[in-house]
């Protein structure tokens, strides 16, 4: 069965985000390294990418304003603005964990949460995420959106892998 994998980077302190919404401090130690190394492989098994208002906005008017960024991927926008479903990007308005569920029945490869911390909280909350690969960025922000809100009860976790790779560190867990 297809999982539902969170792969996002943070800071040390566990942000996603600055208290402005900016991500142009992911970066290794080192500007000119390849950060990518671990994505490279990652989207390999992954056919669908799932993911916020504010970061499908983020995407379109800053990050890769010209052509879509997962054009080789089935797209997905958990929002409840009105946007335009095309050939690459589908609206769902909704019920992140029900869409969520119907998209795990479908035959394909892993299913990718790329963010916000909005989707990741309400998928976090019906512990509906198998695998967690976190990228942990040499940066300590202070403040900033948080990428894991408060739980209810406990994610206990099982180590994966780990891996590092110009300052940052990769850490893989699946649900126990």
């Amino acid at each position: 069965m297809r999982k539902v994998i969170l792969f996002i980077a943070m800071s040390l302190d566990g942000f996603i985000a600055d208290t402005n919404g900016r991500v142009d401090w992911l970066a290794g130690q080192q500007p000119n390294e390849d950060d990518m190394c671990t994505y490279k492989e990652f989207i390999k098994g992954i056919d669908s990418v799932v993911m916020g208002w504010k970061t499908y906005h983020q995407i379109v008017t800053e990050l890769s304003s010209e052509e879509w960024f997962y054009k080789n991927l089935n797209s997905f926008v958990i929002t409840h603005h009105d946007i335009i479903s095309n050939e690459k990007i589908t609206a769902v308005h909704g019920d992140v964990c029900a869409f969520k569920e119907s998209l795990k029945k479908k035959t394909g490869k892993d299913i990718w949460i790329c963010g916000g911390a909005d989707v990741v909280c309400q998928l976090m909350k019906q512990q509906l995420i198998d695998r967690y690969h976190l990228s942990v960025i040499p940066t300590i922000l202070g403040d900033g959106v948080r990428l894991f809100s408060k739980v209810e009860e406990p994610h206990k976790l099982k180590l994966i892998k780990t891996e590092s790779y110009n300052g940052i560190v990769d850490v893989i867990y699946e649900k126990r």
